[in-house]
């Protein structure tokens, strides 16, 4: 699956944020998500319009591996349009 070019951060933090992240922090342009199970999760997230495609690649790459999804299952779950 072919990820969007157009995809800005505070998209990107929207569609975390109905997977359960919520923003703990912000430095900047920066924004630190947390997802608390019984670990924590934290990633970070660059506000920039549009997100490169190596960063957004990287985000989701961590996000998936955390909740054990392949990146096709986590793109289509996070940024499906309703």
């Amino acid at each position: 699956m072919k990820l969007p070019r157009d995809l800005t951060g505070k998209e990107l933090i929207k569609a975390l944020e109905q997977m359960g992240y919520h923003v703990t922090r912000q430095t900047g342009s920066h924004v630190r998500m947390s997802y608390e199970a019984i670990d924590q999760h934290h990633v970070t997230v660059p506000l920039h319009n549009p997100l490169r495609i190596g960063t957004l690649a990287a985000i989701l790459a961590d996000v998936a591996s955390y909740h054990k999804l392949t990146r096709e299952e986590l793109v289509s779950k996070l940024l499906r349009k309703n």
